[in-house]
């Protein structure tokens, strides 16, 4: 499917996989609108065709805003890339007591509410466009993690959010193949993004060794190219696609 004058959504689009993903979506000619929260944008880099909308992609409001406002350019929106996420560590029990429940549902409700808010808010309008060859319109790609499938010690709220986002993945292509939108799901390894900046290079050599081939973190523009990749297959649909260097997770 061609890019070059369509819109696209992303959220997390101020930096890391979603700040690679609008700039890499932006170089191939789409009009980029990358949703975050007000603080990211304040230090995201300006880049020629991407326009940043503070959206809390928790609520429906803002989302369907920036929705409207994606779709109302007259470039037809054919492409979300859903890359907004959080992901807190704590143990069900530990020496300081049982899992803030509250803590569990805020994560839940971001990544995997929050996703589901911006794939049916954006496949709606996704629809109302012209159809281009064998009936398509777009294409959706969500973001998991391997920890859907390995999460470790202290990460239940991530992977059981993770692991909803690749739940739905599947039944979402199937729900919206009479609309001719594409649904797939990249779940990501150890990426070199801004949630990394705060550790020591020896913590980070210490996981880049865990990676079985190549031994390195993956890289932001790594995801985007594979995003950029799934955009241009058209027969490509309904998969979670891992891009982890075969990394499994070890407990801890």
């Amino acid at each position: 499917m061609q890019i070059v004058g369509s819109a696209a959504i992303v959220t997390g689009g101020a930096s890391g996989l979603g700040g690679a993903t609008a700039q890499a979506l932006a170089a191939k000619g789409s009009t980029v609108f990358a949703l975050d929260l007000p603080a990211a944008i304040e230090h995201a880099p300006k880049v020629d065709g991407v326009t940043y909308i503070g959206t809390d992609v928790t609520d429906p409001d803002q989302v369907q805003a920036a929705v409207d406002q994606a779709a109302g350019t007259g470039k037809p929106l054919r492409v979300v890339v859903n890359c907004a996420g959080i992901g807190p560590s704590a143990r069900i029990l530990s020496k300081k007591g049982t899992h803030d429940l509250k803590l569990f549902r805020k994560v839940i409700e971001v990544n995997l509410i929050g996703t589901f808010t911006v794939v049916t808010l954006a496949a709606a309008a996704i629809a109302k466009t012209d159809t281009l060859d064998h009936g398509q319109r777009g294409v959706i790609i969500n973001t998991a993690s391997i920890a859907a499938f390995d999460g470790q010690i202290g990460q239940v709220a991530y992977a059981a959010s993770k692991g909803g986002v690749v739940g739905l993945n599947l039944p979402a292509a199937r729900d919206l193949a009479s609309s001719g939108i594409r649904v797939l799901t990249i779940a990501p390894g150890i990426i070199d993004t801004p949630m990394l900046a705060t550790v020591s290079d020896e913590f980070r050599a210490t996981l880049a060794e865990g990676v079985p081939f190549p031994k390195r973190l993956g890289k932001p523009a790594e995801f985007a190219n594979l995003a950029l990749s799934i955009i241009d297959q058209d027969y490509l649909n309904g998969e979670v696609i891992r891009l982890d260097g075969s990394l499994r997770m070890a407990p801890r």
